[in-house]
Protein backbone atom coordinates (compact mmCIF):
# COMPACT_ATOMS: atom_id res chain seq x y z
CA UNK A 1 0.00 0.00 0.00
CA UNK A 2 1.23 3.35 -0.96
CA UNK A 3 2.37 5.56 1.85
CA UNK A 4 -0.05 8.39 2.39
CA UNK A 5 1.39 12.22 1.80
CA UNK A 6 0.97 15.75 1.20
CA UNK A 7 2.73 17.28 -2.20
CA UNK A 8 3.48 20.99 -1.73
CA UNK A 9 1.99 22.67 -4.83
CA UNK A 10 3.41 26.27 -2.97
CA UNK A 11 5.51 26.41 -0.58
CA UNK A 12 3.99 29.71 1.10
CA UNK A 13 6.68 32.21 3.11
CA UNK A 14 7.84 30.29 5.82
CA UNK A 15 6.02 26.86 6.06
CA UNK A 16 7.80 24.54 8.60
CA UNK A 17 7.08 21.50 11.15
CA UNK A 18 6.62 22.47 14.75
CA UNK A 19 5.49 21.03 17.79
CA UNK A 20 6.57 21.80 22.04
CA UNK A 21 10.20 22.00 21.37
CA UNK A 22 13.04 21.48 22.48
CA UNK A 23 13.74 23.48 26.02
CA UNK A 24 16.13 21.40 27.68
CA UNK A 25 19.14 21.90 25.32
CA UNK A 26 20.08 25.28 26.05
CA UNK A 27 23.54 24.75 28.31
CA UNK A 28 24.54 23.71 25.07
CA UNK A 29 23.65 26.11 22.81
CA UNK A 30 20.67 24.17 21.08
CA UNK A 31 17.14 26.86 20.82
CA UNK A 32 14.39 25.26 21.90
CA UNK A 33 12.11 25.89 18.54
CA UNK A 34 8.93 24.99 18.88
CA UNK A 35 5.27 26.60 17.66
CA UNK A 36 5.03 30.44 17.87
CA UNK A 37 1.73 30.39 18.91
CA UNK A 38 1.56 27.54 21.65
CA UNK A 39 -2.12 27.99 22.24
CA UNK A 40 -3.33 27.76 18.60
CA UNK A 41 -0.91 24.80 18.78
CA UNK A 42 -2.37 22.61 21.22
CA UNK A 43 -5.97 23.62 19.92
CA UNK A 44 -5.31 22.24 16.57
CA UNK A 45 -4.52 19.38 17.48
CA UNK A 46 -7.73 18.83 19.76
CA UNK A 47 -9.61 19.74 16.82
CA UNK A 48 -8.51 16.21 15.40
CA UNK A 49 -8.55 14.10 18.60
CA UNK A 50 -4.41 13.73 18.20
CA UNK A 51 -2.07 14.03 21.73
CA UNK A 52 -1.45 18.01 22.21
CA UNK A 53 2.17 17.50 21.25
CA UNK A 54 1.71 15.99 17.99
CA UNK A 55 3.84 17.80 15.34
CA UNK A 56 1.75 20.34 12.98
CA UNK A 57 2.59 22.14 9.67
CA UNK A 58 3.44 26.06 11.23
CA UNK A 59 3.23 28.87 7.80
CA UNK A 60 3.50 32.38 7.97
CA UNK A 61 1.51 35.03 6.13
CA UNK A 62 0.76 32.94 2.66
CA UNK A 63 0.82 29.65 4.13
CA UNK A 64 0.96 26.37 1.44
CA UNK A 65 -1.02 24.49 -1.10
CA UNK A 66 -1.36 21.56 -0.11
CA UNK A 67 -2.72 18.32 -2.09
CA UNK A 68 -3.35 14.75 -0.53
CA UNK A 69 -2.00 11.71 -1.98
CA UNK A 70 -2.80 8.47 -1.31
CA UNK A 71 -4.90 8.74 1.82
CA UNK A 72 -8.59 9.96 3.55
CA UNK A 73 -7.24 12.77 6.38
CA UNK A 74 -8.54 14.47 9.54
CA UNK A 75 -7.29 17.78 9.12
CA UNK A 76 -8.14 21.04 10.91
CA UNK A 77 -6.90 24.79 10.78
CA UNK A 78 -6.21 27.19 13.25
CA UNK A 79 -5.35 31.00 13.69
CA UNK A 80 -6.83 33.81 11.87
CA UNK A 81 -6.64 32.13 8.18
CA UNK A 82 -8.37 32.34 4.89
CA UNK A 83 -8.87 29.30 3.20
CA UNK A 84 -10.09 26.99 0.85
CA UNK A 85 -10.77 23.16 0.50
CA UNK A 86 -10.54 21.91 -3.10
CA UNK A 87 -12.20 18.85 -3.98
CA UNK A 88 -10.71 16.35 -6.51
CA UNK A 89 -14.01 17.39 -8.41
CA UNK A 90 -12.92 20.82 -8.18
CA UNK A 91 -16.09 22.08 -6.08
CA UNK A 92 -14.51 25.12 -3.84
CA UNK A 93 -15.77 25.11 0.09
CA UNK A 94 -14.75 28.42 2.11
CA UNK A 95 -12.78 27.19 4.99
CA UNK A 96 -13.79 28.20 8.51
CA UNK A 97 -11.12 28.32 11.21
CA UNK A 98 -11.19 25.82 14.57
CA UNK A 99 -13.15 22.88 13.23
CA UNK A 100 -12.09 20.08 11.81
CA UNK A 101 -12.75 18.73 7.94
CA UNK A 102 -12.42 15.36 6.10
CA UNK A 103 -9.86 15.39 3.21
CA UNK A 104 -10.25 12.75 0.64
CA UNK A 105 -7.52 11.36 -2.08
CA UNK A 106 -6.58 14.17 -4.56
CA UNK A 107 -8.43 16.87 -2.50
CA UNK A 108 -6.32 20.29 -1.91
CA UNK A 109 -6.31 22.00 0.93
CA UNK A 110 -5.27 26.11 -0.08
CA UNK A 111 -4.00 27.89 2.93
CA UNK A 112 -3.88 31.51 1.15
CA UNK A 113 -3.16 33.69 3.71
CA UNK A 114 -3.66 35.29 7.12
CA UNK A 115 -5.65 38.05 8.14
CA UNK A 116 -4.56 40.20 10.96
CA UNK A 117 -1.85 37.46 12.70
CA UNK A 118 1.44 36.53 11.63
CA UNK A 119 1.07 32.43 12.28
CA UNK A 120 -1.34 29.50 11.15
CA UNK A 121 -1.41 26.00 11.81
CA UNK A 122 -2.26 23.13 10.43
CA UNK A 123 -2.57 19.29 12.08
CA UNK A 124 -4.02 15.84 11.26
CA UNK A 125 -5.29 13.00 12.81
CA UNK A 126 -2.58 10.30 13.32
CA UNK A 127 0.50 13.38 12.64
CA UNK A 128 3.09 12.95 10.37
CA UNK A 129 5.40 10.53 9.32
CA UNK A 130 8.37 12.41 10.79
CA UNK A 131 11.70 12.10 12.77
CA UNK A 132 12.69 13.27 15.75
CA UNK A 133 15.94 15.33 16.28
CA UNK A 134 16.90 15.72 20.16
CA UNK A 135 13.18 14.73 21.39
CA UNK A 136 11.26 17.41 19.03
CA UNK A 137 10.02 17.36 15.19
CA UNK A 138 10.37 21.32 15.29
CA UNK A 139 12.60 22.59 12.50
CA UNK A 140 14.63 25.45 13.03
CA UNK A 141 15.72 27.27 9.56
CA UNK A 142 18.86 29.00 11.45
CA UNK A 143 20.49 26.07 12.76
CA UNK A 144 18.98 23.68 9.86
CA UNK A 145 17.90 21.36 12.93
CA UNK A 146 14.76 19.48 12.46
CA UNK A 147 13.17 17.01 9.56
CA UNK A 148 13.53 17.70 5.86
CA UNK A 149 17.05 18.60 6.81
CA UNK A 150 15.95 21.69 9.10
CA UNK A 151 14.94 23.54 6.17
CA UNK A 152 11.47 25.33 5.27
CA UNK A 153 9.12 23.50 2.95
CA UNK A 154 9.53 23.84 -0.84
CA UNK A 155 7.20 23.35 -3.98
CA UNK A 156 7.06 19.62 -5.26
CA UNK A 157 8.04 18.42 -1.11
CA UNK A 158 6.72 15.53 -0.02
CA UNK A 159 5.45 15.61 3.62
CA UNK A 160 4.74 12.02 4.68
CA UNK A 161 1.66 11.52 6.92
CA UNK A 162 1.14 8.28 9.43
CA UNK A 163 -1.65 6.16 9.16
CA UNK A 164 -4.78 7.83 10.61
CA UNK A 165 -7.73 5.57 12.45
CA UNK A 166 -10.81 7.64 10.91
CA UNK A 167 -13.61 5.06 12.15
CA UNK A 168 -14.74 6.86 14.62
CA UNK A 169 -14.68 10.89 13.16
CA UNK A 170 -17.14 13.54 14.48
CA UNK A 171 -17.21 16.93 14.14
CA UNK A 172 -15.64 19.42 16.41
CA UNK A 173 -15.47 23.18 16.22
CA UNK A 174 -14.15 25.96 18.79
CA UNK A 175 -15.95 29.02 19.40
CA UNK A 176 -12.33 30.51 19.71
CA UNK A 177 -12.41 34.35 19.49
CA UNK A 178 -8.78 36.55 20.34
CA UNK A 179 -9.66 39.52 21.74
CA UNK A 180 -7.31 42.37 20.32
CA UNK A 181 -5.08 43.96 22.39
CA UNK A 182 -1.85 46.25 21.83
CA UNK A 183 -0.71 46.47 25.83
CA UNK A 184 2.35 44.06 26.12
CA UNK A 185 2.72 42.75 30.05
CA UNK A 186 6.11 42.63 31.13
CA UNK A 187 8.37 42.52 34.47
CA UNK A 188 11.19 44.45 34.64
CA UNK A 189 14.78 42.78 33.23
CA UNK A 190 17.85 42.03 34.80
CA UNK A 191 19.60 44.77 33.21
CA UNK A 192 16.65 47.60 33.90
CA UNK A 193 18.75 49.66 35.74
CA UNK A 194 21.04 50.25 32.75
CA UNK A 195 18.83 52.53 31.43
CA UNK A 196 18.34 55.90 32.74
CA UNK A 197 15.09 57.38 34.02
CA UNK A 198 13.74 58.99 30.85
CA UNK A 199 14.40 55.69 29.24
CA UNK A 200 12.57 53.85 31.74
CA UNK A 201 9.28 55.83 31.71
CA UNK A 202 9.44 55.70 28.54
CA UNK A 203 9.69 52.07 27.73
CA UNK A 204 6.06 51.84 29.34
CA UNK A 205 4.42 55.14 27.97
CA UNK A 206 5.62 55.84 24.54
CA UNK A 207 4.13 53.12 21.03
CA UNK A 208 6.36 50.94 19.54
CA UNK A 209 6.08 50.18 15.93
CA UNK A 210 6.20 46.37 14.77
CA UNK A 211 9.52 46.96 12.09
CA UNK A 212 10.08 44.46 9.21
CA UNK A 213 12.63 42.62 10.78
CA UNK A 214 10.62 40.31 12.15
CA UNK A 215 11.15 36.12 11.92
CA UNK A 216 10.85 33.13 14.22
CA UNK A 217 13.96 34.39 16.19
CA UNK A 218 12.27 37.90 17.08
CA UNK A 219 10.72 40.91 16.69
CA UNK A 220 12.74 44.51 15.91
CA UNK A 221 10.71 47.20 17.47
CA UNK A 222 11.13 50.95 16.46
CA UNK A 223 10.60 53.94 18.96
CA UNK A 224 11.85 56.73 20.52
CA UNK A 225 15.62 55.46 21.12
CA UNK A 226 15.99 54.21 24.98
CA UNK A 227 19.26 55.35 25.99
CA UNK A 228 21.44 53.37 28.02
CA UNK A 229 23.81 54.90 30.94
CA UNK A 230 26.26 52.04 32.14
CA UNK A 231 26.98 49.51 28.88
CA UNK A 232 25.09 48.78 25.56
CA UNK A 233 27.05 45.33 25.28
CA UNK A 234 27.29 43.51 28.66
CA UNK A 235 29.18 39.55 29.39
CA UNK A 236 26.92 37.12 27.22
CA UNK A 237 24.67 35.46 29.26
CA UNK A 238 21.06 33.15 28.84
CA UNK A 239 18.28 34.31 27.26
CA UNK A 240 14.43 33.30 27.39
CA UNK A 241 11.70 33.69 24.76
CA UNK A 242 10.11 36.82 25.46
CA UNK A 243 13.37 38.82 26.95
CA UNK A 244 13.66 42.15 25.64
CA UNK A 245 17.01 43.16 24.73
CA UNK A 246 18.12 46.73 23.43
CA UNK A 247 21.15 46.77 21.13
CA UNK A 248 22.97 50.09 20.59
CA UNK A 249 20.65 51.85 18.74
CA UNK A 250 17.81 51.89 21.54
CA UNK A 251 15.70 50.11 19.77
CA UNK A 252 13.89 46.89 21.75
CA UNK A 253 14.13 43.25 20.40
CA UNK A 254 12.14 41.07 21.36
CA UNK A 255 13.06 37.09 21.78
CA UNK A 256 11.05 34.06 19.98
CA UNK A 257 11.19 30.70 19.40
CA UNK A 258 14.15 29.97 17.33
CA UNK A 259 15.88 32.69 19.45
CA UNK A 260 19.83 32.31 20.41
CA UNK A 261 20.52 31.10 23.66
CA UNK A 262 22.72 33.44 24.93
CA UNK A 263 22.69 37.83 24.01
CA UNK A 264 25.19 40.51 24.99
CA UNK A 265 22.73 42.86 24.56
CA UNK A 266 21.16 44.81 28.20
CA UNK A 267 18.04 43.12 28.91
CA UNK A 268 15.47 45.64 29.77
CA UNK A 269 12.23 43.47 30.60
CA UNK A 270 10.63 39.95 29.43
CA UNK A 271 7.27 39.36 28.32
CA UNK A 272 5.03 37.26 30.85
CA UNK A 273 4.03 33.87 29.57
CA UNK A 274 0.42 34.46 28.96
CA UNK A 275 1.29 37.50 26.43
CA UNK A 276 3.94 35.66 24.43
CA UNK A 277 1.30 34.07 21.74
CA UNK A 278 -0.25 37.68 21.22
CA UNK A 279 3.26 38.70 20.83
CA UNK A 280 4.88 36.48 18.23
CA UNK A 281 1.32 37.18 16.21
CA UNK A 282 2.22 41.03 15.75
CA UNK A 283 2.84 41.73 12.34
CA UNK A 284 4.77 44.90 10.71
CA UNK A 285 3.39 48.01 11.05
CA UNK A 286 1.47 46.58 14.93
CA UNK A 287 1.71 49.56 17.63
CA UNK A 288 2.20 48.10 20.79
CA UNK A 289 2.52 49.33 24.60
CA UNK A 290 4.37 47.74 27.91
CA UNK A 291 2.96 47.72 31.05
CA UNK A 292 4.86 46.64 33.96
CA UNK A 293 3.34 43.70 36.20
CA UNK A 294 5.05 41.87 39.42
CA UNK A 295 6.22 38.46 39.54
CA UNK A 296 3.12 37.42 41.26
CA UNK A 297 0.71 39.41 39.03
CA UNK A 298 2.11 37.51 35.97
CA UNK A 299 1.33 34.26 37.33
CA UNK A 300 -2.21 34.82 38.09
CA UNK A 301 -2.55 36.42 34.83
CA UNK A 302 -0.83 33.28 33.72
CA UNK A 303 -3.40 31.01 35.88
CA UNK A 304 -6.33 32.29 33.68
CA UNK A 305 -4.79 32.50 30.44
CA UNK A 306 -4.19 28.18 31.20
CA UNK A 307 -7.75 27.98 32.22
CA UNK A 308 -9.38 29.80 28.76
CA UNK A 309 -7.06 27.12 26.90
CA UNK A 310 -8.58 24.62 29.40
CA UNK A 311 -12.03 25.87 28.35
CA UNK A 312 -11.32 25.83 24.85
CA UNK A 313 -10.04 22.26 25.17
CA UNK A 314 -13.26 20.97 26.92
CA UNK A 315 -15.21 22.11 24.19
CA UNK A 316 -13.57 19.77 21.92
CA UNK A 317 -14.77 16.71 24.05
Amino acid sequence: MNKAYFEVLRAGVNTTIQDKGRDHLYHIGIAASGAIDKRNYILCNKLVGNNLDEAVIEFAYQGPLLKLKNGRINVSITGDIIFNIIRKDSNVENGICYKNYILEDEDEIDLISTKNTAYGYLSISGGFELEKTWNSYSINTKANVGPNNGKKYSLKDKIFIKEPNLQTVKEKKIDYKEIPDNIIRVIKGTNFDYFSKEAQNSFFSQDFSVTKLVDRMGIRLSGNELENTVSTNIKSEGLVRGAIQVPADGNPIIMLSDHGTIGGYPKIGVVISADLDRVGQLTPGSVINFKEVSLEEAQNIFKSYADDTNRYLDECN
